[in-house]
């Protein structure tokens, strides 16, 4: 379910060059402000936005926000990588599962040297 809601009168708004925006053929004198609003949009929009706020959702976001980026980083920085050495879907996907094997062995190297095996980042769910 959508609600529709217009602007009767722009005349004389000094915001309606910003609000209206588009390419038409009719002139923006003649035009006015539609703006759709979605309900199941909003409540699921609501119900996500509780889900996230939870204790738990914390800790994922938080896990999640230093998972992706640093292992890129490592990958560039560390790691020396640049760009794929060969062409090909098959064989950039064997350069990337090979990346990642080493990517992984290095991770758990560290790990078992600073005796930190079997650590989580945060409390993993029972199946």
């Amino acid at each position: 379910m959508t609600t529709v809601y217009s602007c009767t009168n722009c005349d004389g708004c000094p915001h309606k060059t910003k609000c209206i925006k588009g390419a038409s053929k009719i002139p923006l004198e003649e035009r006015s402000k539609n703006l759709h609003v979605s309900k199941n949009f909003q409540r699921q929009r609501q119900e996500m936005q509780a889900r996230i706020n939870t204790d738990e959702g914390i800790l994922l976001r938080i896990n999640c926000s230093i998972q992706v980026e640093g292992a890129f980083g490592v990958l560039k920085q560390d790691m020396g990588f640049r760009r794929f050495l060969l062409r090909g879907r098959v064989k950039v996907q064997t350069e990337l599962l090979l990346l990642a094997m080493a990517f992984n062995i290095n991770k758990l190297h560290n790990k078992t040297q600073a005796r930190r095996c079997g650590e989580h980042l945060h409390i993993p769910k029972a199946a």
